[in-house]
């Protein structure tokens, strides 16, 4: 466990594991998540990598700077943790936000990135309209009344009857999310769209999409695959926004291949 010096900006939480010196693969995590969400995730991924995953500000064990964020400062969070660890030519796997952060990383600091992971993601997400009614509901209410529809988008019918013990450990997370650093990352989507940006983009890229995502739904996960060209595209079928969770083996499986096709591994 490591703390990467802010200048300017906050200090970020950080966990560097795997192997010292080899290829590196960086995850960034959902809106009211921490790094804790690739857990499982990583007991599956081959001995060889080095995983390394972040705290985004205003969530986990990172500072929480006043808001708003905008997306271009947890872009630069991103890069900065790269630099300070020495990290060329990673393959970069953003969940939700953290797919925008990848995106916009990968559009800016394409010498940081070999290869883009899309999960449950967009280079728009919604419309800055419906963002202002959820980020004025959240300032006047707080988190709390939001946790269980949040849960229902966040996870399958099936991974909610079966997994309570999981979705019990996601409503923590979130309940335990600072509500500034909640806001000022909403607020950071809402004024994020990453169309041309995105399309302009000439690496390897992986989009995945859960078949019952009721936050970015498999067909705008789809549509910004096609942004990139020769961008692949899978469905992890019976999981909801987060499947790096739900289904942390298959998940595993198709990056790994995605990673053995690049020669990263």
């Amino acid at each position: 466990m490591i703390v990467i010096p802010g200048d300017d900006s906050p200090t970020l939480h950080v966990v560097d594991s795997g192997l010292t010196d080899g290829p590196a693969v960086v995850f960034a995590h959902a809106l009211g998540s921490d790094l804790t969400m690739w857990d499982t995730l990583l007991g599956h991924m081959p001995d060889s990598l080095r995983l390394i995953r972040m705290d985004m500000r205003g969530h986990g064990q990172s500072p929480c700077p006043d808001g708003p964020y905008p997306m271009g400062d947890l872009v630069g969070d991103a890069a900065r943790v790269l630099d300070r660890l020495r990290v060329r030519d990673c393959v970069f796997v953003g969940q939700s936000i953290g797919g925008m952060i990848a995106q916009g990383l990968a559009a800016e600091r394409l010498d940081l990135v070999r290869g883009l992971v899309m999960a449950n993601t967009a280079a728009k997400i919604t419309t800055p309209a419906i963002w202002a009614d959820r980020i004025a509901a959240v300032r006047a209410n707080g988190i709390n009344p939001i946790v269980e529809p949040t849960m229902d988008r966040w996870f399958a019918r099936a991974t909610r009857r079966d997994q309570p013990e999981l979705v019990d450990a996601a409503r923590a997370r979130l309940r335990a999310t600072s509500l500034t650093g909640y806001l000022g990352c909403m607020e950071a989507i809402a004024g994020t769209d990453l169309y041309e940006s995105t399309a302009r983009l000439r690496l390897p890229t992986l989009a995945i999409a859960g078949s019952e995502d009721g936050s970015t739904p498999a067909d705008l996960v789809r549509e910004t695959a096609g942004l990139i060209p020769g961008a692949q595209f899978h469905l992890l079928r019976g999981t909801g926004h987060m499947g790096p969770a739900e289904k942390p083996q298959d998940f595993a499986h198709i990056l790994t291949g995605f990673l053995d096709g690049l020669g990263h591994i």
